[in-house]
């Protein structure tokens, strides 16, 4: 099948350089199988965490006869050009968050409805139930292979300026969002002025004044050091957008059956691991900044809710994202 990235992504030197780079050893030593797996985060974030605990236990359970090797801190490119590295085969896996995955596998951006979940418990429930698994498993026609879900908590606002405290707080204000135009829709119909930008180059876009702020996860905004710019952080929990692990199908298709187990296996394993560490690091992240320094709001969310409720009914028209808000709403 002919991939739709190919001469795209071959137009950016930096990319051909990456790829040269992985194919330059062999993914297979001896008797060894090696997995490549790139991300954006710190190593000290609980999802990298993660994907060590499912790299160590992944070789256990192998006998040594598969590894993987991790690359952190968007070494590899951002969320995307991870993505794009999988549909060509030159990079095995990767962590993306489900508002990037959207622009690949269209379906994920039910993801980024805001307030679609009622609380942790409906989340987990969705992500672990055939919605979420069909969601997985939607991505492989497009050469992506979902294997599980990490926890990425909710998705609440940090600026610069002023605190946000409602909906019109953020009239004004240039938001940076991650690429994924559902998130976009969602600061428009708040009364914000979406802007994407990659992770990596946040920060300094954050001094610079090129946003007035971002929104994110309380670890995230913490190990990010985003809170010695932003010194307001308002928690009207808008989203809650899981992070997505990802093979390649290239890979998965070449794994035999036993293989494709150990790694699900592992997987799943890391997956319960990750939860508990992120309700750990949740609570130290919010700590930790407001001993920095930093003014945490507790908004009524409801101004927030009342905002963005038209955005469900503009998916009347798609009847798979329609359908599949209703299947989430419904579910206990």
């Amino acid at each position: 099948m002919k991939n739709p990235y190919l001469n795209f992504l071959f137009a950016k030197p930096q990319f051909v350089l990456i790829v040269l780079f992985l194919f330059s050893s062999c993914n297979t030593l001896q008797d060894k199988k090696v997995i490549k797996l790139a991300h954006g985060l710190d190593m000290s974030h609980p999802v990298h965490k993660a994907m060590v605990f499912m790299a160590q236990d992944l070789e256990k359970r192998s006998n040594g006869t598969m590894a993987v090797e991790i690359y952190p801190n968007q070494q590899l490119g951002t969320e995307r050009q991870a993505l794009e590295l999988l549909q060509i085969g030159s990079l095995d896996m990767t962590k993306v968050s489900a508002a990037v995955m959207e622009n690949f596998s269209p379906n994920m951006k039910v993801f980024g409805l805001p307030f679609l979940f009622r609380d942790r418990a409906h989340i987990f429930n969705v992500l672990d139930g055939d919605i979420g698994k069909e969601l997985l498993d939607g991505g492989q026609k497009y050469w992506l292979k979902g294997l599980g879900y990490y926890d990425s908590g909710s998705r609440s606002f940090y600026t610069k300026e002023k605190p946000v405290e409602s909906p019109e707080d953020l009239k004004g204000l240039k938001i940076r969002v991650m690429e994924s135009i559902t998130a976009m829709n969602m600061v428009n119909s708040l009364g914000g002025s979406p802007t994407p930008i990659s992770w990596g180059e946040l920060y300094t876009s954050l001094q610079q004044g090129v946003v007035d702020g971002a929104e994110n996860n309380p670890p995230s905004f913490y190990l990010s050091r985003h809170y010695e710019v932003c010194k307001f952080y308002s928690l009207d929990e808008h989203t809650s957008v899981p992070d997505v692990l990802i093979m390649g199908t290239h890979l998965w298709n070449d794994l035999n059956e036993q293989q494709q187990k150990w790694v699900q296996t592992s997987v799943d394993l890391s997956v319960a691991h990750q939860r508990e560490l992120w309700a750990k690091a949740e609570q130290e992240a919010l700590d930790a900044v407001k001993k920095a320094g930093v003014q945490v709001i507790n908004p009524d969310k409801s101004k927030f809710q009342k905002k963005v409720a038209n955005m469900y009914e503009g998916y009347k028209d798609e009847n798979e994202i329609y359908n599949l808000i209703n299947r989430i709403q419904k579910v206990e």
